[in-house]
């Protein structure tokens, strides 16, 4: 299973995604999150894209609902 890593203060989608069975870890926004397979963050600046080593879903306009479904097409993109 896919381990997510979900930014502050996303932790309805965090619940939502550990009920799917996914391993997820809460981040900081300055913290350095290495070695997970999909980010969710609070938006995607043009310049930053290379602050993550994974892909990253943009919470920007999503639901929660819409973010797990996301989450979900990255994850079965990766298989």
């Amino acid at each position: 299973m896919k381990r997510i890593a979900v930014e502050q203060p996303y932790e309805d989608v965090m619940t939502a995604l550990q009920a799917k069975g996914y391993e997820v870890k809460m981040f900081n926004t300055d913290e350095d999150v290495k070695g997970y397979d999909i980010g969710v963050v609070r938006a995607i600046n043009e310049g930053n894209t290379q602050e993550f080593d994974f892909p990253v879903v943009s919470m920007r306009g999503l639901s929660i609902d819409e973010a797990v479904e996301a989450v979900e097409k990255k994850a079965n993109l990766m298989e």
